[in-house]
């Protein structure tokens, strides 16, 4: 050990009495502080115009701008570490030296490493700032960032000083160095067709290894990583040195060289496996861990899960999961592995005819199968691999799914579950997606029956008035059957409600239910069960005896709001700050300030004789609206307020919940106002100057009317690093600090001693 200390000395010494060494760490500290004192000055700023962030701390310190830096400075740091001692002739000094190959290597590695520590050093001196600047900074996460910022130093210095030892040119070490970083990078992609290979290529990259831990997140398969990939670079630069001291044969050397590599690949695929990998979440709120609620539903998937994905070649989403890709689509799962290392992926391969297809899908002049192994020929895939409609048919039926992509969870038992990759820029489902799936595995979930007939909304209508999108649809996001419901129809005139629903919709009737469904409603009622009753302006006549039973009414006419630029019955409402305490969802309405668009509604008066609990949800402002019961043309017609006609300027509650307790349960129903608020046309249309959040609304409603079960409350604790201690004039003296005085102050010091040493 003390031989590799001398050897370490020697070189920092060379090192620090060379004007590179004090170049980079000087441009370094220029390009890092420029780095974080834009940060916090970005988050300063947003801070006095009112807009408030939580993670100040990831905002500050955007420590994965600075990663890039090394990938051009230790190259230039490490091209001479052996180089050097070639192209001057004092290699034959240390060969002849009571020093061994093992102890030149590790002695100059460790001159590195405590480079590696002053570089780091700077970075530390930002976190040490902002401890006293970030009000709760998350200072574990900086601690991992920076240690997975040393990390990445390490193993560029060890490929560094490898090529340093295959040239006496350290121009050439330099490059080498380069280019073995950018083939680093580019191997997750080569031979991604190949099962076994692929695993072994994709570890083997160090793109975004060291993100995790800059996100606060340690993972035993990254900290690995970095240790075999060191010690796999020591080792062949000390068998390079050894063939130049014992001259062996090219095979024996070829042997040497190639079991190190094949030993460091195979232990990075063992500790690769979902089984064997333990993972650290050091930031406060666990940001990069599934939420407790999910690791619960995790844990109650019994037995091994297999999640096949049944990829259309035709379709448009087909490059989200083509076989190269398979590696970066487990990404999507990650979290879900750690706390389930026995799930099983597999991915089905297939063409057929969809609503979603590729331009490939219409080639003129072909059939089906010629179209696929001409986009075979096009995209380089196998043919082979993909299945004819008839093959897939014999394993699953997917035209309910019109031939999408769409992932198929099993459990051993049979319970099956669906994933799919939705309309939206996001695409692929998130936790709470992902998690509702999941459930379904384990439990059972909530049934919402929708009631048909009387001209009630249709789940399966696409059109305007339809409720397809929020209800049936597999593509939509925030559609019940993707956040973990079960869908259907009931129909009353045939049959009782079904013990197995939980919550029933009854959606703008536009004729009265007769005796015989009353007293289905009645029996359904009266056993506990959930209701959710939508009317709307002239559906008063069918929906009063309803919602009569809960001593609430529609009123008469409708709500207007004069506006500028719309009709006056296109009404904006808000959360009530009470229905916040009752269902999460609604709070998150009010903390963005949010409103709900109704395009016409009716107005809700109640009682509390009926022994229901009321609270209204949402409502008008007291004053800019009132029940119009005149205008009936609200197209041509000016709204004018007439108290004559009964016309009142006051608050108007539009949604409404009520509960009781009711044969042992809690029983829980809304009445609401308008019917079109929810339908196809609403959820979908965007107005100018205006971001409804109806979506959230239907989450809320049926948050609230699972009994809080669905859909899965991912929440994390609030972040409360959402303040920097600082003014604008102070921000300039830290600009001016970590921009200017630093790296003056490196540069003095690094100036003198090169002087000191010029004059010695």
């Amino acid at each position: 050990m003390k031989k590799i200390r001398k050897i370490a000395l020697t070189e920092l010494q060379t090192l620090f009495y060379s004007p590179i060494a004090w170049l980079i760490l000087v441009l370094f500290a220029v390009q890092t502080g420029l780095i974080f004192t834009n940060g916090m000055k970005g988050q300063l700023q947003s801070e006095m115009m009112g807009q408030h962030f939580a993670d100040v701390t990831g905002w500050a310190f955007r420590f994965s701008d600075m990663i890039g830096y090394f990938y051009l400075y230790i190259p230039l740091l490490s091209m001479g570490l052996m180089s050097r001692e070639f192209s001057s002739g004092s290699i034959k000094l240390l060969y002849s030296s009571p020093v061994s190959n093992t102890q030149i290597v590790l002695g100059k590695y460790l001159a590195m490493m405590i480079y590696g520590l002053v570089l780091t050093g700077v970075l530390a001196c930002f976190g040490i700032f902002g401890f006293f600047t970030i009000k709760d900074m998350d200072i574990p996460m900086v601690v991992t960032a920076l240690l997975g910022m040393y990390l990445l130093i390490c193993i560029y210095s060890a490929i560094g000083l490898f090529m340093s030892c295959l040239t006496s040119y350290q121009v050439v070490a330099a490059i080498g160095t380069l280019a073995l970083f950018a083939a680093l990078n580019y191997i997750s992609h080569v031979w991604q067709g190949i099962a076994f290979v692929r695993d072994i290529t994709y570890w083997l990259s160090i793109t975004g290894r060291v993100e995790n831990m800059l996100h606060g997140l340690i993972n035993s398969e990254d900290i690995l990583y970095f240790l075999i990939i060191v010690a796999l670079f020591l080792f062949l630069a000390v068998f390079k040195l050894d063939m130049d001291k014992v001259k062996r044969s090219r095979g024996s050397n070829l042997a040497r060289f190639s079991s190190v590599v094949v030993i460091a690949m195979l232990l990075g695929y063992v500790t690769s496996r979902p089984a064997l990998m333990g993972f650290y979440d050091v930031t406060r709120t666990k940001i990069n861990t599934l939420t407790p609620n999910s690791q619960e539903i995790v844990k109650n998937v019994k037995g091994p899960l297999t999640i096949t994905t049944y990829v259309n070649l035709f379709e448009s989403n087909f490059d989200q999961c083509v076989p190269d890709f398979i590696n970066f689509d487990l990404q999507n799962f990650r979290e879900y592995l750690r706390f389930k290392p026995d799930i099983r992926m597999k991915y089905v391969y297939y063409y057929a005819q969809t609503d979603q297809s590729s331009p490939i899908a219409h080639y003129p002049g072909l059939n089906d199968r010629q179209r696929m192994e001409r986009a075979c020929a096009i995209k380089d895939l196998d043919p082979d691999i993909f299945l004819s409609p008839e093959e897939l048919k014999k394993k699953i039926d997917l035209s309910g799914e019109r031939f999408r992509f769409v992932r198929v969870l099993e459990t051993e038992d049979g319970r099956k579950g669906f994933l799919r990759l939705f309309n939206d820029p996001y695409k692929h489902p998130g936790e709470r997606e992902i998690s509702a799936a999941m459930k379904r595995l384990a439990m059972d979930l909530p049934t919402v029956g929708f009631l048909a007939g009387h001209g009630a909304r249709d789940i399966d209508n696409f059109g305007d008035k339809g409720y397809f999108d929020f209800t049936n649809s597999g593509y939509t996001r925030s559609a019940l059957l993707n956040q973990g419901f079960n869908v259907r129809e009931v129909n009353l005139a045939d049959s009782a409600v079904p013990t197995d629903m939980n919550i029933l919709v009854l959606a703008d009737l536009k004729t009265p239910l007769t005796d015989a469904e009353d007293k289905k409603l009645d029996d359904y009622i009266a056993r506990g069960g959930n209701l959710l009753v939508i009317g709307d302006p002239g559906r008063q006549a069918s929906m009063n005896p309803i919602a009569g039973r809960f001593g609430v009414s529609f009123l008469p006419g409708r709500i207007v709001q004069p506006h500028p630029y719309y009709a006056p019955d296109f009404i904006l409402v808000r959360p009530t700050k009470v229905s916040e305490k009752m269902s999460y969802e609604l709070g998150g309405i009010r903390k963005e300030e949010g409103v709900v668009a109704m395009d016409g509604a009716c107005g809700l008066s109640y009682t509390t004789d009926k022994g229901f609990t009321a609270t209204s949800w949402f409502g008008t402002e007291p004053t800019g609206s009132w029940n119009e019961l005149e205008t009936t043309n609200f197209g041509d017609d000016t709204v004018v307020l007439n108290p004559k006609a009964g016309e009142v300027e006051t608050a108007y509650t539009t949604v409404l919940a009520l509960s009781r307790t009711q044969n042992g349960h809690d029983q829980r129903i809304i009445v609401m106002g308008d019917a079109d608020c929810v339908d196809n046309a609403n959820l979908s249309t965007g107005r100018r100057g205006i971001r409804p959040m109806n979506n959230t609304m239907i989450d809320g409603l049926f948050y609230w009317l699972s009994g809080d079960k669905v859909p899965i409350d991912v929440r994390r604790p609030p972040m409360t690093d959402d303040h920097v201690y600082l003014s604008l004039s102070g921000m300039k003296w830290v600009n001016l600090s970590f921009v200017w005085i630093l790296p003056a102050l490196l540069a003095v010091f690094g100036t003198v001693l090169l002087i000191r040493r010029k004059r010695k």
